[in-house]
């Protein structure tokens, strides 16, 4: 499988990214909680130690969940930035973390929206179909400040369009009618303890202990 490292080509690269494996598991906020709901804070300083540690830890928590990819508000850090794992409808992965992110999405004339499946780590459990557009483009910064575009297309089109809404206070079921947004919190009611469940055993297997 070829793979993108922050929107460039490397020759191998590991299961499980080398910030999972400095990082430490955090809490993943959930659906109601009101960090969740607004639009998160640039990024102002780059380059420190907490930064890189913030990252880590949100690999390694995207990890234990089996998720796509993290916005800092879903664990409970008030900042513009999320991290990524996500292959794309070729087969191709991507990996990396964008900070201070801007979605450059197409023309609406050349806009085409696709309806799929869709989760969130906020939301545990649940899947609806959501549109989203095929393609696009995110520009932000790495944690050292060096500026990143970031294109996608098919699902890893869907993942950073779904991380950026995060940081404006989006959950994906806000896209979603009345009667979907119901069914989408019914299965999360369902299926909840099961997958927290599966977390912590995730985590255990890492040797790990998840926070309450």
């Amino acid at each position: 499988m070829r793979v993108l490292v922050q929107g460039k080509p490397v020759g191998s690269y590991p299961a499980l990214p080398p910030e999972a494996e400095r990082g430490s598991p955090r809490r993943i906020t959930e659906v109601g909680e009101e960090i969740l709901r607004r639009s998160c804070r640039e990024v102002a300083e780059f380059g420190t130690p907490e930064l890189s540690a913030l990252i880590d830890d949100m690999f390694l928590t995207m990890y234990i969940a089996d998720g796509a990819g993290l916005a800092a508000n879903q664990v409970d850090v008030d900042l513009r930035l999320f991290v990524y794992d996500c292959p794309d409808d070729n087969g191709v992965r991507h990996v990396g973390h964008i900070i201070n992110p801007v979605l450059d999405q197409p023309d609406p004339a050349e806009r085409l929206l696709i309806e799929d499946a869709e989760g969130c780590l906020s939301v545990p459990g649940a899947r609806m179909d959501v549109p989203r557009t095929d393609r696009t483009v995110v520009r932000g910064v790495d944690k050292d400040g060096n500026p990143l575009v970031i294109e996608g297309t098919g699902y890893f089109a869907r993942c950073l369009q779904h991380e950026a809404d995060h940081l404006s206070g989006h959950l994906y079921i806000d896209r979603l009618s009345k009667r979907d947004r119901k069914d989408a919190l019914r299965q999360m009611t369902d299926l909840h303890e099961r997958v927290l469940a599966r977390r912590v055993e995730k985590a255990a297997a890492l040797g790990h202990q998840l926070r309450p």
